[in-house]
Parts: C-alpha cells; sequence; structure tokens
C-alpha cells in the first residue's frame, strides 16, 4: 500500500476529526466558508461565529518560510496523481494556517517542529528543508513518518510529522476532492425493486 492510500484509509477518520478542528466548513478557506464577505456567509452561522472567523482570516500566523515549507510536507505526503490532486492545489496550507490560529495549542509544535526540520536538513544535507533535493526531503521525512522505527534523537521530528500529517489528511479529506476520492457519497435514497426472485422461488413464492 502506497502512502496516498494509506492516508486514504484513514480519511474518513480524518472527515471526523476535522468536524472537531473547526466549526466552520472544512474546505479550502480560499473556497469555502471561511468567507470574507457578508455575502458568502453560510446559513445558521451565529454572529459571533462569523465575526471570529473573520478576526483569525484577518490575521497571520506563519511568515513566507514556513508557509512555503508546510507546502512543500503538503505534497510529499499528498501529491498528485493520475486520480486526484495535490494537497496545495486544495489548500492545505491555508487550512493549516487557519487551524492553528483557530487552536492556539497547534503553534508552539507546528512552529517548533519547522524550525526542527530546518536545523535537522541543515546538519545532514547543508541547506533548508525546502532547498534540499526531493530525494533528501524523502530521506528526512522516512526517518521521522515511523514512530515504532525512528531513533530517539528524532522525536522532536517524530512529534511534529504526526501533527502535519494529521492536519494535512484532515485539510485534504474534507474537501469536495478529497471526498470524491474517498468515494463517499453520503446518504442517498435507496429504490425498491421488489423480492429478489431467488428468495421467492426459495420460499414457495415463484408461482406468484
Amino acid at each position: 500500500m502506497n502512502r496516498r492510500d494509506s492516508l486514504k484509509a484513514l480519511g474518513l477518520i480524518a472527515a471526523g476529526s476535522a468536524a472537531i478542528l473547526t466549526t466552520d466548513s472544512c474546505d479550502s478557506p480560499s473556497k469555502n466558508a471561511t468567507a470574507t464577505t457578508e455575502g458568502d456567509r453560510l446559513p445558521g452561522i451565529q454572529d459571533y461565529e462569523y465575526e471570529r472567523t473573520q478576526k483569525l482570516l484577518s490575521e497571520k500566523y506563519f511568515d513566507e518560510h514556513e508557509m512555503a515549507t508546510i507546502a512543500v510536507l503538503a505534497d510529499l505526503i499528498l501529491p498528485k496523481d493520475e486520480n486526484s490532486p495535490s494537497a496545495t492545489e486544495v489548500g492545505v496550507p491555508d487550512f493549516i494556517e487557519f487551524i492553528v490560529k483557530d487552536i492556539p495549542s497547534h503553534q508552539l509544535p507546528m512552529r517548533g517542529g519547522l524550525k526542527w526540520l530546518d536545523i535537522y536538513a541543515q546538519k545532514k544535507f547543508g541547506n533548508t528543508f525546502i532547498e534540499l533535493k526531493v530525494e533528501n526531503q524523502t530521506s528526512i521525512l522516512d526517518e521521522i513518518a515511523y514512530p515504532s522505527k525512528a531513533k530517539p534523537e528524532v522525536s522532536q521530528g517524530v512529534s511534529f510529522f504526526n501533527l502535519m500529517r494529521d492536519l494535512t489528511s484532515s485539510g485534504y479529506f474534507t474537501t469536495k476532492e478529497g471526498i470524491a476520492y474517498l468515494g463517499y457519497v453520503g446518504n442517498r435514497p435507496g429504490v425498491w425493486n421488489g423480492v429478489p426472485e431467488e428468495v421467492l422461488k426459495a420460499h414457495g413464492f415463484d408461482e406468484v
């Protein structure tokens, strides 16, 4: 099972967890309920919820380098393939930026983790993470992506990557593109075509 398929298997969990992460829609902020105009306001949103969302949208937490690193990581976790777009194409970095403002407890782990990643990349390959070749980036991720196999000296990286992976999958699999990739269609009315013929025959009703 490849990385995308593994995350797909967790997608429904991510969809549920994202409902806890924010009270707004979890589609990408550029397309969704974190709207910037009153006309885009979703039905049922209370005034205080709307005002709080607008306030969070007006603020900036990550700097340009941090956002660039988040974008690279997100696309390494969920790259584009023949069936679906990449994480950045559906707005996952913007989702993560919004979530860390919505849930401040994520801020220090994310910022500290991004800093750790750059320091580790510098030690191993002599440059910041986003400046490395893809094969060097993935070699670092291979060290921190599997907690049971990770060495103690990269424990901070493991914790960070767990959070980054969770936020990426939550953001991705709660977009319309992510939901389509999961094949989830929601509740749909069933169609009753009567009792199957083989069941009727089994109960002696084949001559009715």
